[in-house]
């Protein structure tokens, strides 16, 4: 077996891409040390930060790791306490729970002349003051994904509306649904996070729940007709042929133009059941796009009892935006005011990285804001730097577990097609440019994401890491099935051995 040196790594978040990227690594025998600014382990999960009632919107045969497979008794759509629980449980079977320092902000990550500095801050110890200390690292990996910095509407009249009671949060403070009872709710956002805040204050008693929204999109039910669970309309390798995929031959892109009618009639044909089940029309929120435009990784689920909650005047959906905070109300862009007790901002997240230096930023996001990384992982103008979890995904455990493995790999120059700097400058070139001209659905990822083409990602990543396995012998499951766990993982087993220990010299 092959013998690398051994590093001191640096893994910050402790949620599903930092738990990855932490097995990844002690796996191989390197060094870790994990920081989390939370209390515990899970990310979104963890409940300090999620909203009651949450649960998955992928089901548990896609929302696990390859080798720890989501418990039998547990749902179909797991809760976020039982995900939170999980996690646990998978830093504790693969001992690397002991590695993290928890309620431990990380204040800066810049580039040295020998390796990566952190800048932490530890909780204070009784009434003395928070501790900070800058750590040298061999190699630092990014694990906060993209959820750190809550994006905030900052409408006029903010300050009128609070000084009179009201109450503005985003939606990863409603943490207590009491915050609901009794009051004049008014969401803003209807992305998922925003139509489950929104059922969730219904029922638990709000006066009544507006839903303040930009625009109609397309929403997937957990299960299609009621029957069939859309893991298996979305999750196919065959579906990714229709969407447009990056990197395609010459050859694959006479097939696209081949299908292309196939293509459209798959797509309209979707559209007609979701358009017929949750009476889109009826409703008034029949979106005015095609829905292969907008299947990315904001394509919400939708939120049972969401439609329900329209039908019987529980919730008040409203297709404008918001001009102005009022004392007691809000005013609308179409005019209308509406009462408003609770503000709930469920617009998203702010595209950050904040601990990085302004020096680093400048090399990782280009002019357009698209995030500059091959594979979703690396820069190639900032060695020793790494990144899980920003190839966010309908399978996020997966593409974490699977994008760590690989990042172990290239951080030891063990990967079977090592890249150089100008491979990935002209890989990550040809990306951006795709997005721009092909693939406009993904632009608002910023490059961040990768669904629906959940089969190539892993197909580049196991050809550079070597796998012998890469598919299913199985035709019928390789272009009509989602990723099996089982498979997966014995993918991953198939990449060539290898070890790191410490220097004698060291």
């Amino acid at each position: 077996m092959k013998i690398v040196d051994r590093k001191k790594v640096a893994i910050i978040g402790a949620g599903v891409s930092g738990l990855a990227a932490a097995k990844a690594f002690a796996e191989k025998g390197h060094e870790i040390h994990g920081f989390e600014r939370g209390p515990d382990f899970g990310g979104v999960w963890e409940a300090s930060v999620s909203y009651p009632n949450v649960r998955t919107q992928s089901d548990k045969d896609l929302y696990a790791f390859s080798d720890m497979p989501m418990p039998d008794d547990y749902p179909q759509w797991p809760s976020g306490a039982q995900v939170q629980k999980y996690l646990t449980n998978y830093a504790r079977k693969h001992d690397v729970a002991h590695a993290f320092s928890f309620n431990t902000k990380v204040l800066s990550v810049d580039q040295g002349d020998d390796g990566w500095t952190v800048e932490v801050e530890h909780p204070p110890k009784g009434k003395a003051k928070p501790k900070r200390e800058t750590l040298k690292f061999d190699f630092v990996a990014v694990c906060v994904g993209q959820y750190s910095n809550p994006k905030r509407l900052n409408a006029p009249g903010e300050s009128d509306f609070t000084k009179a009671g009201g109450q503005i949060i985003h939606s990863s403070q409603y943490v207590d649904d009491a915050l609901a009872a009794g009051k004049n709710v008014v969401v803003v956002g209807a992305s998922k996070s925003g139509t489950d805040v929104a059922v969730n204050a219904w029922k638990a008693g709000a006066k009544q729940v507006t839903l303040v929204y930009r625009r109609d999109v397309w929403r997937m039910p957990y299960k299609v007709l009621g029957l069939l669970n859309f893991k298996h309309l979305v999750f196919m390798r065959l579906q990714e042929h229709f969407s447009k995929p990056w990197g395609k031959s010459g050859f694959g892109k006479v097939v696209g133009k081949l299908t292309k009618p196939l293509a459209w009639a798959n797509y309209r044909g979707l559209e007609m059941v979701l358009r017929a089940q949750l009476g889109l029309k009826k409703f008034d929120m029949l979106p005015t796009e095609g829905i292969e435009n907008q299947v990315a990784c904001a394509f919400p689920i939708v939120t049972p009892d969401f439609f329900t909650g329209i039908e019987i005047g529980k919730i008040k959906p409203v297709r404008t935006e918001v001009a102005r905070y009022n004392e007691g109300s809000v005013t609308l862009k179409n005019g209308e005011t509406v009462e408003a007790d609770l503000v709930v901002e469920a617009i998203g997240w702010e595209r950050d990285v904040p601990f990085l230096s302004p020096s680093v930023k400048a090399k990782l996001v280009g002019p357009q804001g698209d995030y500059r990384l091959f594979r979703h992982a690396v820069n190639p103008d900032l060695p020793g730097l790494g990144f899980v979890g920003f190839n966010s995904s309908f399978a996020t455990m997966l593409t974490s577990e699977m994008v760590a493995h690989w990042l172990v790999r290239f951080a030891d120059d063990q990967l079977a097609k090592q890249p150089d700097a100008a491979t990935m400058k002209a890989e990550i070139a040809a990306l951006e440019k795709w997005r721009h001209e092909e693939r406009t659905a993904s632009l608002p990822d910023k490059g961040l994401c990768v669904a629906p083409f959940h089969f190539l990602h892993f197909d580049e990543l196991l050809a550079d890491m070597g796998a012998r396995k890469r598919k299913s012998l199985n035709p019928l499951v390789e272009y009509l099935s989602y990723p099996r766990l089982r498979n997966i993982r014995a993918y991953l087993e198939s990449t060539p051995a290898y070890s790191a220990e410490r220097r004698a010299d060291a």
